[in-house]
């Protein structure tokens, strides 16, 4: 059974910092591309960093130089840390693992609120 436990999430005033973290089980996780994506109400859920096993990442438009995604394979964890937060990264981030490309699994997801 996959699982995914996004944690970190919160309140902060803009220009600040937040760190999530996401806890998987019941994958492989060292041969696991992971992701980050965030929804905004209204809006499609829409990717915003995704990290290799080998470590090459790759980031949206919309938060490269101000987020950093990393791996701790020893503890089975993803992070994302986000810096410079703006109003417009407020959304649910979600936690992702695709299957073979044909299945997605999500966890349920951690609010982060940037406002003054």
């Amino acid at each position: 059974q996959v699982q995914l436990v996004e944690s970190g999430g919160g309140l902060v005033q803009p220009g600040g910092s937040l760190r999530l973290s996401c806890a998987a089980s019941g994958i492989i996780f060292g041969s696991a591309t992971m992701n980050w994506y965030r929804q905004a109400p209204g809006k499609q859920r829409d990717m915003v960093a995704t990290i290799t096993p080998g470590g090459t990442t790759n980031y949206a438009d919309s938060v490269k130089g101000r987020f950093i995604i990393s791996r701790d394979n020893a503890k089975n964890t993803v992070y994302l840390q986000m810096n410079s937060l703006k109003p417009e990264d407020t959304a649910v981030y979600y936690c992702n693992y695709k299957w073979a490309s044909v299945r997605n699994y999500w966890g349920q997801g951690t609010q982060v609120t940037v406002s003054s």
